[in-house]
């Protein structure tokens, strides 16, 4: 049993002693996939997290993926409670390379045209399967801010 104990504890030191993996030890730049799916509120979280992850890490790639009610801050004319418009933190974000993709079923459910999606934003199939696959095939982090 000492034994086993003392191997834990040296497994412990050398895990703790060991340096972080940085990005080029993993072979690029950390990929994360915020998740947006519940409004304005949440959509304005998800903002101000992916500006603060970007000053901390400007090679981050990131990916916001909506569905549900987390779509209306990709809307036209959409504003945030202070109302401000959304389209214009969408357009700085997107110029650092933020990705921002819209739910079809979630359009389509709503009865909500397509071209009131700001053009900053690309529609995939389902929002679901779209965080899915960024986590599961593309190795991407999962946020839901």
């Amino acid at each position: 049993m000492r034994k086993v104990m003392a191997a834990a504890v040296v497994a412990l030191a050398l895990a703790f002693a060991a340096p972080a993996a940085t990005a080029q030890d993993r072979g690029g730049p950390v990929k994360v996939v915020y998740h947006v799916s519940e409004g304005n509120a949440q959509a304005m979280n998800a903002l101000r997290n992916i500006g603060n992850h970007l000053t901390a890490d400007p090679t981050a790639k990131i990916v916001v993926v909506t569905h549900a009610g987390g779509v209306n801050f990709l809307l036209d004319g959409a504003t945030d409670s202070n109302g401000a418009p959304f389209e214009a933190v969408v357009q700085q974000l997107t110029a650092k390379g933020v990705e921002f993709r819209v739910c079809r079923f979630t359009l389509e459910r709503n009865k909500i045209d397509p071209k009131k999606v700001l053009p900053e934003a690309s529609i995939v199939p389902s929002g679901v399967a779209e965080v899915s696959k960024l986590q599961f095939k593309e190795g991407f982090a999962y946020l839901r801010p």
